[in-house]
């Protein structure tokens, strides 16, 4: 679904991803793990067509990521780190509205509006206001508005980011649900995120992939017991440098 080649992004001296080599099959979830500043919201604005690279290419479901950006945007979303809602629209106005955005028919909203509202639990709030929802609400609206173009890839930068442990549980629940129909890949600093959703996941560090694999996988790289563990030791093996 997507490979990258020697992807790099420079801000003028900044390198904020440094010769990014990555491959991620269908259906998988994978998770890009760093510390803030480490480059995964770069990397997903790259692969989403939102901002070009500086040098190297990517294949996205098997089209050239520069030349073939209009085709890819068709066949992708994003659920980007803000919440991206219209704050004085109700829940199903929301959803109406993106799915009319995205040219779907008039036929065939209301179905999708549906199908959104019951896949996330929405019913009760679907004549609210978005922004008299709680931030968990928030972020569930959000990632239905992103699911209304049943997109193939789904970029969910920090979707938990913010939430409290109830509320990031509930969404974990959903996102799980995805990985049925979709391709996921998801940007956080929770490890227990990454061990509680990921099939594979690549720890970043200042826009280099330090380790890639399953969990079990990097804690063999690693030679550790837990997935804390690694990602300390490679962020002081890369301070020590």
């Amino acid at each position: 679904m997507i490979e990258t080649k020697h992807l790099t992004k420079k801000f003028g001296d900044f390198v904020a991803v440094d010769d990014l080599n990555l491959s991620i099959e269908k259906g998988e979830l994978f998770s890009l793990l760093g510390l803030n500043g480490a480059g995964k919201t770069t990397i997903i604005k790259i692969l989403s067509c939102l901002i070009l690279p500086s040098s190297g290419n990517a294949t996205i479901l098997n089209m050239d990521l520069i030349k073939d950006s209009q085709y890819i945007k068709q066949r992708i979303n994003v659920s980007p780190q803000e919440t991206a809602i219209a704050r004085n629209l109700n829940v199903q106005e929301n959803l109406e509205m993106i799915a009319g955005i995205y040219g779907i028919s008039k036929n065939e909203i209301s179905d999708k509006v549906e199908e959104m509202i019951i896949a996330f639990n929405l019913s009760e709030v679907r004549k609210k206001k978005a922004r008299l929802l709680s931030g968990g609400m928030q972020r569930r609206l959000s990632i239905a508005m992103a699911l209304i173009t049943a997109p193939e890839i789904l970029f969910l930068d920090e979707p938990t980011l913010g939430l409290d442990v109830i509320a990031r549980r509930e969404l974990w629940s959903n996102i799980k649900k995805l990985k049925e129909k979709t391709t996921i890949i998801l940007t956080t600093h929770y490890l227990e995120e990454v061990e509680a959703l990921s099939d594979r996941v690549a720890i970043i560090q200042k826009g280099r992939i330090k380790a890639i694999g399953t969990v079990a996988e990097i804690l063999n790289q690693t030679n550790t017991k837990k997935l804390e563990d690694a990602f300390v030791l490679l962020n002081e093996e890369e301070q020590s440098i």
